[in-house]
């Protein structure tokens, strides 16, 4: 690094990746700064330079290079960053320690260390506990553990392995095979290792009642609230014991019981479209989801869904993990399952996607079925995704009479109610929540454009940059009975 680019750097002032030291007497500071960026995302930890951003320098020696080394051996395991110098015009050095990122686990005099914006902080023992399992988890996890002694391939669903073949041959992701047997199944399917029956097994397949009291954990909770939280009168409450795929038809057959369907015959077609307040297959992956990354290790947790006045959630014991956050949910991530091997089965026998997607999926179909886009929390050890409903149970009743009567979805009201003045596509777009175009385009803009309620102010260039859009005398029409409908005369 030469004086120009160490000015650019020191420009950009402290931060997560960069810190200021003005002298090596702080070396001991900057150690477990060392090992904090070691523990993240790297950076670059620079004696000579003060709090301010001021470049001072200081007489730099062999011995002063030494010292620094010293300090840095005291992190474990070894790392050796670069060290390098830039001398200044007084005859002072800079001395600049680049340390790469890491996904490991370093500790400096015995302890671990994070960054925490500019300034260096001890890594909380729950961190450090989920860091450490994390370390390890390629090789030693719940799900690739031996079962019991006394447990064995009799304590499983033999004929949910069979269907589970059979889905997986049928989508190409397993070949077809002559050994129909149980026990070469679950080779193929990779729960047996060496062997031994694996836990994985176990919560996929495990049926008889003598495994209850060893696997209490596979169990599901599911209430239907009167009300809007969970001080509300339970309307339904239910808690079932058993393998996965059989936890997911409960769950399933649950939703179907309280889920209410909005229905609208469509003008042309003369056939009903029902819309459920949540998409069927957005809330089977959420299900999947939490089935296959779950901490199982947890013995009294159970997967648990939760359905209120006003919204839907569905909890996943245990948190997130190789950096996934919330936020990195809602967009295209990398898949890293908490169990792969459970997720593997899930995936072959048709009920999950790899890569990422599940999520991104889930907000595909909200977003078709007319639901805000969902959200997911990470609290007190568990992950929440919350569904809020397609149609709200306080929604006026254009929706159910005005709007259907003219076979007006509760988006395409929404966008009558709301233009009043002529308005470009993104305006539109936000006032929904919605964020693809083309289904913005597809489901509610162009519906109301050729049915004659909305028209575009450049027709002849649908697409011009300058395009906006408006209501026609019928759209005005509408709207005025709709008001008279909804609120009564003035």
């Amino acid at each position: 690094m030469n004086l120009k680019e160490l000015k650019q750097l020191v420009k950009k002032g402290e931060s997560d990746r960069l810190e200021f030291k003005k002298s090596t007497g702080q070396r001991t500071a900057a150690a477990k700064s060392v090992c904090a960026m070691l523990n993240s995302i790297g950076g670059f930890v620079i004696f000579g330079v003060t709090d301010k951003g001021e470049i001072t320098g200081q007489k730099v020696s062999a011995k002063t290079i030494e010292d620094i080394s010293n300090e840095i051996r005291k992190i474990e395991p070894p790392t050796f960053p670069d060290i390098e110098t830039v001398n200044l015009k007084s005859g002072n050095a800079v001395i600049i320690i680049s340390i790469p990122g890491s996904t490991g686990l370093y500790r400096y005099a015995g302890r671990p260390y994070l960054r925490n914006g500019p300034t260096t902080i001890q890594m909380p023992g729950d961190e450090y506990n989920c860091r450490l399992i994390e370390k390890f988890h390629a090789t030693t996890r719940w799900e690739n553990e031996p079962v019991p002694e006394g447990v064995s391939i009799k304590d499983l669903d033999a004929d949910e392995i069979q269907i589970t073949l059979d889905n997986a041959i049928h989508l190409g992701r397993l070949e077809a095979t002559d050994r129909r047997d149980t026990r070469s199944i679950l080779l193929g399917l990779e729960l047996i290792h060496e062997g031994n029956l694996l836990n994985a097994a176990i919560a996929l397949y495990g049926k008889t009642d003598s495994l209850k009291t060893l696997y209490p954990q596979m169990g599901i909770r599911m209430a239907r609230f009167r009300g809007k939280d969970r001080l509300a009168d339970f309307a339904d409450n239910r808690q079932y014991w058993g393998h996965a795929f059989a936890l997911l038809r409960r769950a399933e057959s649950f939703l179907m019981d309280h889920v209410p369907i909005a229905g609208r015959v469509v003008p042309g077609k003369m056939i009903r479209e029902d819309q459920p307040w949540y998409p069927p297959r957005a809330t089977r992956e959420a299900l999947a989801n939490a089935l296959c990354h779950r901490d199982y290790t947890i013995p009294g947790a159970a997967v648990a869904l939760a359905m209120y006045d006003d919204h839907l959630e569905i909890t996943n014991p245990g948190g997130l993990h190789f950096g996934i956050t919330p936020e990195k949910l809602a967009k295209p991530h990398e898949s890293k399952p908490w169990n792969p091997i459970i997720a593997n089965v899930f995936y072959r026998a048709g009920i999950i996607e790899r890569w990422g997607t599940g999520t991104l999926n889930i907000i595909d179909w909200c977003e078709e079925n007319g639901n805000p886009e969902p959200t997911w929390q990470e609290q007190a050890g568990s992950v929440y995704v919350k569904f809020l409903p397609a149609v709200l149970p306080d929604t006026p009743k254009d929706t159910g009479d005005v709007g259907t009567k003219l076979g007006l979805s509760r988006d395409q009201v929404q966008i009558i109610r709301n233009l009043l003045n002529d308005k470009v596509i993104t305006d539109l777009m936000e006032l929904l929540g919605r964020t693809n175009r083309t289904k913005f385009r597809d489901q509610v803009l162009n519906p109301l454009i050729k049915t004659g309620f909305v028209e575009m102010t450049i027709p002849d260039k649908p697409r011009s940059s300058k395009q906006k859009y408006r209501l026609t005398d019928k759209g005005k029409q509408w709207l005025e009975g709709y008001k008279r409908d909804t609120m009564g005369p003035n």
